[in-house]
C-alpha cells in the first residue's frame, strides 16, 4: 500500500506532503468488493452509500468534501484514490435515479439500487436486531477517481 501511495505522490506533486489516506474495499464480499474497485477504476463507479445508522454504530465521522482514501479489492489491494466532492444526507425513499446512476452498479437503474442496497442495509442492520425502513438516511457520497 505505500508503495502505491508513494507512486500517486510522486505523479501528483500537489499531495506529495498529504499522509496516505486510510483504504477501504466496497460491499460485505469478495465478488462485490472486486467488481466495485473495477466500476472504480472505470471511473463508472462516481458515488457510494453507507447508511448514517452505520457511522454512528461504528462511531465513524462522516466523510466530508476533499477527503481522500484508497479503494482496494476484497484481498487488500490497492487499485484506485479517490476524492470526495460532495456528500448528502438523504432518506433512502429520496434516493433518485440520476444518484443511481453515479452508483455505477448494476444496471444502474434506480430499482437495482433499492434492491441491493435494501439487502446489505438489512444484512448489515440484522446484526444488532435493528432493520431498515424507507425513512432512514444515507450518506450519499460522490467521489472521482483521480488515480
Amino acid at each position: 500500500m505505500t508503495a502505491y501511495w508513494k507512486e500517486f505522490q510522486e505523479n501528483n506533486i500537489e499531495y506529495k506532503n498529504t499522509i496516505q489516506p486510510q483504504s477501504f474495499y466496497f460491499c460485505d464480499n469478495k465478488k462485490d468488493a472486486d467488481e466495485c474497485a473495477d466500476l472504480v477504476v472505470k471511473k463508472i463507479k462516481q458515488a457510494t452509500s453507507p447508511s448514517v445508522w452505520w457511522f454512528e454504530k461504528n462511531k465513524e465521522e462522516l466523510p466530508k468534501v476533499g477527503d481522500i482514501a484508497i479503494v482496494t479489492d476484497w484481498n487488500g489491494n490497492p487499485k484506485a484514490i479517490i476524492r470526495t466532492t460532495k456528500v448528502e444526507i438523504v432518506k433512502y425513499k429520496d434516493i433518485t435515479s440520476e444518484y443511481a446512476q453515479l452508483e455505477g452498479e448494476g444496471d444502474k437503474t434506480l430499482e437495482y439500487w433499492k434492491k441491493v442496497h435494501w439487502d446489505y442495509y438489512t444484512e448489515e442492520m440484522n446484526k444488532f436486531g435493528e432493520k431498515p425502513n424507507e425513512e432512514m438516511k444515507i450518506v450519499c457520497e460522490y467521489f472521482e477517481t483521480i488515480w
